[in-house]
């Protein structure tokens, strides 16, 4: 097990999206996303990618951008060519689906303000009552492409928080 001093904290998310100017514009006119990196197109040998990357035979990047979406990790965006057959989205119920949060001051306003953009939302906001998530408020969200994520804000303190143990780590509290 790693010395807990030798992890300083998550960095960034990384995942694919099909189609780079659609994410990144979603993620700034959605998210207030500001674009940190552009790395275009890598290019390297099929045995580079299916080494350090785990991809099949001829799929390369063909974009690479870094965004960052308020305070904490950024997300790095991938586009990729070269991949052939199905690409759907993992639904949340599947081995290896994800979904990305993103802390919000208030997400019942920021869902309506959502909505109004045309943003995919699922039912919600939902305000969990009780137990360790108590007062926490979430809603689900698909990006144009598909891909689950979620806003999140607190009417209070987590449930979890009356035991004195460590606290979560979110944008607001910045420790």
């Amino acid at each position: 097990m790693a010395a807990a001093n030798s992890i300083l904290g998550l960095h960034h998310i990384g995942f694919t999206v099909p189609d780079m100017e659609q994410a990144v514009a979603f993620f700034a006119d959605v998210f207030g996303a500001i674009t940190i990196m552009e790395c275009g197109s890598v290019e390297v040998d099929d045995a580079f990618m299916a080494k350090h990357l785990g991809v099949p035979q001829g799929a390369k990047i063909a974009d690479q951008r870094v965004v960052q979406i308020g305070r904490g990790g950024s997300l790095e965006l991938f586009e990729y060519s070269g991949v052939t057959g199905a690409q759907a989205i993992k639904h949340n119920g599947e081995v290896g689906a994800m979904h990305i949060a993103f802390e919000v001051n208030d997400a019942f306003e920021v869902a309506e303000r959502m909505k109004s953009q045309g943003v995919d939302v699922l039912d919600g906001p939902t305000l969990i009552q009780g137990g360790p998530m108590n007062n926490l408020v979430w809603l689900y969200l698909r990006s144009p492409w598909g891909q689950y994520l979620e806003i999140v804000s607190a009417k209070g303190p987590l449930g979890y928080e009356d035991n004195q143990g460590p606290k979560l780590w979110t944008p607001s509290s910045g420790n």
